[in-house]
């Protein structure tokens, strides 16, 4: 009886075998003639970063802006709404959406200044993790989370500073911007 069930695993192997070559055999005459010339090599993928290029987001709208500068950095794009934690070798290790303040500071490089854990904010509401990078015309500008999760939008008839955003963005912020961490802030 072992003979007759190693012969029969034998078949049952060469049967498999055979339909997957079948099916090999009919992916690659179905593939347009452009793409069975080969791949190219890695290096010249158009969709390869050239060496020492930022890594981007698979989603162009998240990639890195223009002209934001070089090394570990934070950077905030004023138009997007939008914070990028940018680490070694420009890779981007986190991006996310804000909400600005009334007061925005003017684009440039800027180095952050002071931090809190919890405080109240210029608008009255418990604020945490908050990263403060420069000030303008008295009003202090800086990132930070409200301690209820709320993400509201800020009362235009008031001079505010903080730039909100949600609590896990704000505990990613507060790890990675220490003081002194640059802040590169774009248009």
């Amino acid at each position: 009886m072992a003979r007759s069930s190693s012969g029969f695993v034998a078949g049952l192997t060469a049967a498999a075998l055979a339909a997957v070559a079948f099916l090999a055999y009919q992916a690659s005459a179905s593939v347009p003639a452009d793409l069975s010339a080969g791949s190219p090599a890695p290096a010249a993928s158009p969709s390869a970063p050239a060496a020492g290029a930022p890594k981007q987001p698979a989603d162009p709208a998240l990639a890195l802006p223009k002209q934001s500068g070089s090394g570990v950095r934070v950077v905030y794009s004023l138009g997007e709404r939008r914070v990028w934690l940018v680490g070694e070798k420009d890779v981007v290790t986190r991006t996310f959406a804000v909400v600005p303040s009334t007061v925005s500071p003017a684009p440039g490089t800027y180095a952050v200044t002071s931090r809190s854990g919890t405080v109240p904010g210029s608008d009255g509401v418990q604020i945490e993790h908050v990263v403060r990078f420069t000030s303008v015309d008295g009003v202090t500008i800086g990132f930070s989370a409200a301690v209820d999760g709320s993400l509201p939008s800020p009362d235009p008839t008031r001079r505010t500073g903080g730039i909100r955003m949600k609590r896990a963005d704000g505990n990613a912020m507060w790890t990675f911007a220490t003081i002194n961490s640059k802040i590169v802030v774009v248009p």
